[in-house]
């Protein structure tokens, strides 16, 4: 009985050893195999975020456009102001008006630049993921 037990307990142990060892097999499996869905994933999304970007762009020079046109209408009521004799709050209102939009035009460039920055970067990623989905494609067959 007891060398039949010793055989019993020596294959329960190598089994549960072997058992433990397939999932170290089947991740090398894994890389091995080439990761092409993961790649068009990131393109689609590095795509996405591109247009995200150029939607961003025009937006925000929309928003320059229009913060142009509004400093020169604080200019304007400014030089208006000064003209009629107007009281010095209201220069000093107008002067204030005038300063925040030079302040809104600086943030709205930076805003621009920023997102020139974006799309330039998403196409670097986009050029990466195909030049990656390219090498997993060669790779696979």
């Amino acid at each position: 009985m007891g060398k039949f037990r010793n055989v019993i307990l020596g294959s329960l142990v190598a089994g549960s050893l072997i058992v433990s060892a397939l999932p170290a097999f089947a991740e090398e499996a894994h890389e091995k195999r080439p990761d092409v869905h993961h790649d068009r994933r990131d393109i689609r999304k590095d795509r996405k975020d591109i247009h995200a970007d150029r939607r961003d762009i025009h937006k925000d020079r929309k928003d320059v456009h229009k913060d142009y046109r509004d400093l020169r209408r604080d200019r304007f009521a400014l030089r208006k102001d000064v003209k009629n004799g107007a009281s010095a709050d209201q220069i000093a209102q107008d002067r204030q008006n005038i300063r925040n939009q030079v302040k809104d035009i600086h943030g709205d460039r930076k805003d621009r630049a920023s997102d020139h920055r974006d799309v330039r970067n998403d196409r670097r990623d986009v050029r990466q993921d195909r030049r990656d989905l390219r090498e997993d494609l060669k790779d696979k067959d």
